[in-house]
């Protein structure tokens, strides 16, 4: 499937919240305890935090879709983990496809934009942290050319979990 990708603007957070809340809770709800998905959804997924993050120079959001968004991406500019050594890198800070749309090629279509985005913005790398128990993802991000570098802890709720981390050079 082709669909158009486009930059988040401050009229969408309301639609970004309910997909983020949405394919969120697909993903992981089966195997986390609700009262830490509501607490993590409220404190993230609602849309004033994403309205936030849209507005922010710190995060580059985007879109796929057409009317409506069925997958989005987010880029952070910040610090990276000691185990990141390149410098001039981005955080690929969330990736989520709607249910309904995986295996359709939307992803592989926002990976190419996020990167396109990236390398754009002047960055040598991308990272990203992802759920050590998320196997598609990982395998999705190695596909793609990540390469696993070390760990760092994610706070779902009162839950501490391990995300792996995962490395690409850019360019070249």
């Amino acid at each position: 499937m082709d669909c158009s990708i486009r930059r988040a603007i401050a009229s969408d957070a309301v639609a970004l919240s309910r997909l983020a809340t949405r394919t969120f809770s697909d993903t992981f709800a089966r195997d986390n305890r609700p009262e830490d998905m509501a607490a993590y959804i409220a404190a993230s997924h609602i849309p004033a935090p994403q309205l936030a993050e849209i507005t922010s120079p710190q995060f580059t959001t985007l879109l796929a879709g057409t009317d409506e968004p069925i997958a989005f991406a987010q880029l952070k500019h910040g610090p990276a983990p000691a185990c990141v050594t390149a410098p001039h890198s981005v955080e690929l800070y969330r990736f989520y496809v709607e249910h309904a749309w995986h295996g359709r090629g939307v992803a592989a279509q926002l990976m190419r934009a996020v990167l396109a985005e990236a390398e754009a913005a002047g960055t040598a790398t991308v990272w990203l942290g992802v759920w050590e128990r998320n196997p598609r993802a990982i395998a999705f991000y190695h596909k793609w050319g990540f390469v696993d570098v070390g760990t760092q802890l994610f706070h779902l709720g009162a839950d501490v979990q391990t995300d792996r981390l995962m490395v690409r050079a850019l360019g070249g």
